[in-house]
């Protein structure tokens, strides 16, 4: 029986699809105008995850994940960059395509973009502003009523008065009331527009993700995820829209991960602690990124350092090490296995990955104890379900971004190779000299009767 916190219910719930069998999941995506940072890739990773399990658990998913190719920044990114919009976003929704293959992270079902929905985003206003919920202001905007809506607040579990007391409005004249948001913004000269019943001008970012979620889910739906930044306002809003325009639950399920933090401070360009996924990945192999991040407790703050990231890697370095010499290969799994139990457990409750790594680790240690096949088999189909432990052992152990610099495999085999003639010669202090110089430099030599292999510390 999976169980889903619900940010809605503030609680967790057993997961009932509205259609038997069959289940519908929104994710609010990139907004391209610059790389994904680390708080991106959370979201990537913790919901391909999410999708990973529901359909190992039998569901035929269909999952959305929506790219924002229309808004204030990538107008002005591109207009600084003297290029068109187009050509900007296309650049970004290249890049974020290549860091989310190199997390392992794998594609949605359906990618909607904003501006191939602006029709429909003017069919939702006008039923908006038929219904009471919108008004055209002065300046020519059209705003949604936020008072008109009586369930407003429901999902932050704010009341009107608390909002308008504790978050940061601006004053616009134009507004009724503070609080009241765009759903239609008026074109300024040399912007982009589409031409509408209330002049030419290009939609706000709330409208966007009701219309391609509904366009493509339907009315009503199971889930929606993003990052707790957008719990509100911008899901807040999308509720607001969708339920204000059809007059129904708009999800059922409301997912959010918690925020990025970069020792102990929350990520920010202003603090000067904001990270690229290819800044990362420049220091860091993939697979220890994804690693890092299925760790931690979905809704938890993630906690990112150099020493939490050297932990994971340790840690993703274990589990390779134990699947050493194993011709392991991911299938179907024994469900009946006790190891197996408890993943399945660990991950029926509110995807509880934490618990799952756990279970993984005590498979590695089972397999260092009995050297069976079949464990290593189980370790890596299991892994295998949220997207871990498929490369084969040495490509990771040996490997690292940029072969880690200057040692490359062909230059730690040549010192292998120099430190097996001193031994030969017996010239132990030559040979201990040779394994510390390695050692220092991350590289962990391992003598056996077959040989000495190596791998990265």
């Amino acid at each position: 029986m999976l169980k889903i916190y619900n940010t809605l219910a503030r609680d967790k719930q057993e997961f009932k699809p509205i259609e038997p069998g069959k289940v519908r999941m929104y994710v609010c995506g990139m907004t391209v105008y610059d790389y994904c940072h680390l708080g991106h890739a959370r979201v990537m990773v913790i919901f391909d995850v999410v999708q990973r399990w529901l359909r190992n658990s039998g569901y035929d998913v269909t999952y959305v994940r929506n790219i924002t190719d229309i808004d204030d920044k990538i107008i002005k990114r591109a207009q600084e960059n003297g290029e068109t919009m187009g050509q900007l976003t296309e650049r970004f929704i290249k890049a974020m395509d290549e860091d989310s293959a190199a997390l392992g992270v794998q594609r949605p079902d359906i990618e909607p973009r904003a501006t191939q929905y602006v029709q429909g985003m003017l069919e939702m206003i006008t039923t908006l502003q038929q219904r009471g919920y919108a008004y055209q202001a002065a300046d020519g905007d059209v705003n949604y009523a936020v008072r008109k809506f009586e369930g407003y607040g429901k999902l932050s579990g704010k009341s009107l008065e608390d909002l308008r007391a504790g978050e940061r409005v601006a004053v616009d004249a134009a507004k009724q009331d503070p609080l009241d948001f765009v759903l239609w913004k008026r074109a300024k000269p040399g912007e982009p527009f589409w031409e509408s019943p209330w002049g030419a001008g290009r939609p706000g970012w709330h409208i966007e993700c009701s219309v391609m979620s509904g366009s493509l889910l339907g009315k009503q739906f199971d889930i929606h995820g993003g990052g707790q930044d957008l719990q509100f306002p911008h899901h807040e809003n999308e509720i607001a829209q969708s339920e204000g325009a059809h007059g129904c639950t708009f999800v059922n399920y409301w997912m959010h991960n918690g925020f990025v933090r970069v020792d102990n401070e929350k990520m920010s360009k202003s603090l000067g602690n904001f990270f690229t996924v290819r800044e990362i990945l420049g220091k860091y192999d993939a697979e220890v990124v994804r690693f890092f991040i299925i760790r931690a407790q979905y809704r938890s703050p993630l906690n990112y350092s150099d020493a939490h990231l050297d932990d994971a890697r340790q840690g993703l370095s274990r589990l390779y090490t134990a699947l050493k010499g194993f011709p392991a290969v991911a299938g179907p799994v024994d469900w009946a296995n006790p190891f197996a139990v408890s993943f399945r457990d660990a991950m029926n409750d509110d995807f509880n990955t934490p618990e799952a790594v756990a279970v993984l680790f005590d498979l590695a240690n089972e397999l260092n104890r009995s050297k069976s096949a079949a464990t290593a088999n189980l370790l890596k189909s299991l892994a295998a379900l949220v997207g871990l432990l498929q490369r084969e052992p040495d490509a990771f152990l040996q490997g690292g971004p940029a072969e880690e610099g200057e040692w490359t495999p062909e230059r730690i085999e040549s010192e292998i190779a120099a430190r097996v003639e001193a031994k030969k010669a017996k010239n132990f202090a030559e040979a201990d000299r040779i394994r510390k110089t390695l050692l220092d430099a991350g590289i962990v030599l391992e003598d056996s009767a077959k040989g000495t292999t190596w791998r990265r510390g």
